[in-house]
Parts: structure tokens; C-alpha cells; sequence
């Protein structure tokens, strides 16, 4: 056996070994769990099984975190588009890349996922730092994007120094539902605290307001009015409206940071209007938490209810 070939004969063995030890013992959800390689390292994902006419959704983890606190979100739009929820490489049960990778490491990871799996164009639903890379996923790759859905977009001034960060991201525990700290805590455990650091700089210099107000497509974000890592609904609100854009703001009373986890009818509910482009009502026959439309840019696509 030549040295290549032994090379590439260890890899799969190693890729073989990290799968087996990484795959769920219990299925999460009602969705596929696979997996792909994306340059070199292993990608956990799930998949709906809806038909390929199906439009596509892909949904982005925040923050040290998986994919799986956005499944009940992620579940409820899957029997209307045909749903993708990878952990990007370095989070959850993905393997990690060579070097620490930052925003925009993180797009090209995600598009290189979509060419994996052969979706020309899909809408994006983010959370947290999911949300700047999804802007920067449409930042450099337009084409790629039909939607965005923004979900509390965090990053920038707001949450530095780190300090402070850690201190928001403690009341948001208080303010989060009791199992999404057993949901959370095995991925921050694998993300690690060398991790941690890199990724948390990475995230607060990202220009993440500048590149959302260029954004070229429709652009919906949601926010809570109990999230502590976000300025106020009214100063998003003065921000957004300072220039033209494609943003639609809507709000979600009582939601904290994690909404695609703790409020998943309301925020599928809005989501669904989004996508067709109706006005934003409260979801009918729920006592959950009122939603509103707090902002529409010039540019969004006029609401038609039908």
C-alpha cells in the first residue's frame, strides 16, 4: 500500500470511528440524522423527507451550540419545506477543522454543506450567531439565498466585553425553559473553552448591522422583549429605520434569546407568514406569547392577505 493511500485508508477509518461515537444512540426527532464531509471533516445534519419540489430551509445554530435546540421549530415547517439542520463543523457533533474558524469560515462551511447536498438556493432561519452567518452567507453568496430569517441576531457592541456576554447569557438561562439547559449543556461541554474565546471574538468584530442593512433579499428578524443579549425592540427599531432595507421586524412579547426552542408555534407561525409574504397576526387558538410587526423596511415585499 502506497503512503496516499494508506493516508487517505487512516482518514476513514478515523471518519468511521468519530460517526459511530458521535451518532445519536436516540433519534432527537422525527427527522433523518446523517451525515457528510465538508473539506476534510465530518458534518452531522438532519433531514425532513419532504419531495425534492419541496423549497428549501436551512436552519443555523448559535453560539457553542448544535443544531438540535432548533429542531422545534425546525419540525414544524417540515412538512412544508424540505428542511436542513446541519451542525457546522466545530459545533455539536460535527468534527472540528484544523484551525478555530470564524464568520466567514462558517458561511463558506454552510454553502459548501448546500453543494454537498445539491441545493442551488434555500431560505435560511438563523439563531444567535447563526444569524451574521447567514448574513455573510448572503453577502458572498447571494445567489444562494431566497430568504432570510433572522432570529435574535447577536453580536457586535452589545455583547462585549466577554464579561458581559457571560452575564446575559446568565439571565437568558433564568429566562429560557428548564430543558434547554439539558439540551445546551452537552454541546457547550464539546465546544469547549479555548473555543469559547476564539469564536466569541470572531463573533463581536464581525460587522453584523452594516452587512444586514445590504442585504438584497427579503429579511425577516425576530426578536424577544425579555432577550438580555439585544438592545430594546424600540432602539432595533430606530436602527433599522435610520436607512432603506429589506427588513421586516417582528416581535415576540416575552420571548427571551433562544425563541426557535421556547416559542416554536409562534415563531413557525410567523415564519410561514413571512415566507408568503401575508401580514403578521398572532398565532390563532395560542395563549403564548403576542407577536407584532414592529418594523417593515421600504424595500420588504408588501403584505397580501388572501
Amino acid at each position: 500500500m502506497g503512503r496516499e493511500q494508506a493516508v487517505v485508508k487512516n482518514a476513514e477509518k478515523e471518519s468511521y470511528r468519530h460517526r459511530a461515537r458521535m451518532t445519536p444512540r436516540k433519534p432527537a426527532s422525527a427527522l433523518a440524522e446523517r451525515w457528510t464531509m465538508i473539506d476534510g471533516v465530518d458534518v452531522f445534519y438532519r433531514e425532513s423527507a419532504n419531495p425534492p419540489d419541496a423549497r428549501v430551509m436551512t436552519h443555523l445554530h448559535g453560539f457553542g451550540l448544535s443544531g438540535r435546540y432548533l429542531l422545534p421549530t425546525a419540525e414544524l415547517l417540515a412538512d412544508e419545506f424540505h428542511t436542513y439542520v446541519p451542525d457546522l463543523p466545530g459545533f455539536g457533533r460535527s468534527g472540528k477543522a484544523g484551525a478555530a474558524l470564524d464568520i466567514p469560515d462558517l458561511a463558506h462551511a454552510a454553502v459548501r454543506f448546500l453543494d454537498e447536498r445539491g441545493v442551488e438556493k434555500t431560505s435560511v432561519v438563523g439563531n444567535s450567531m447563526g444569524c451574521p452567518v447567514i448574513v455573510e452567507l448572503a453577502h458572498r453568496y447571494p445567489e444562494r439565498i431566497e430568504r432570510a430569517v433572522l432570529v435574535s441576531p447577536a453580536g457586535g457592541i452589545q455583547n462585549q466585553p466577554l464579561r458581559r456576554a457571560i452575564g446575559q447569557l446568565a439571565k437568558d438561562g433564568g429566562r429560557e425553559p428548564r430543558k434547554m439547559i439539558t439540551v445546551a449543556t452537552p454541546d457547550y461541554l464539546r465546544f469547549g473553552v479555548p473555543s469559547t474565546f476564539k469564536m466569541f471574538n470572531a463573533l463581536t468584530q464581525y460587522p453584523s448591522l452594516q452587512r444586514l442593512l445590504e442585504l438584497k433579499v427579503p429579511t425577516l428578524v425576530v426578536m424577544g422583549t425579555k432577550d438580555p443579549l439585544m438592545p430594546g425592540p424600540e432602539r432595533v427599531k430606530q436602527v433599522f429605520a435610520q436607512d432603506q432595507n429589506h427588513v421586516l421586524l417582528v416581535v415576540l412579547d416575552g420571548a427571551a434569546h433562544a425563541i426557535n426552542f421556547s416559542h416554536p408555534r409562534e415563531l413557525a407561525h410567523v415564519i410561514r407568514r413571512f415566507m408568503d409574504d401575508k401580514p403578521i397576526t398572532d398565532l390563532p387558538g395560542s395563549a403564548g406569547a403576542r407577536v407584532f410587526e414592529s418594523f417593515r423596511g421600504a424595500y420588504h415585499p408588501v403584505a397580501v392577505d388572501s
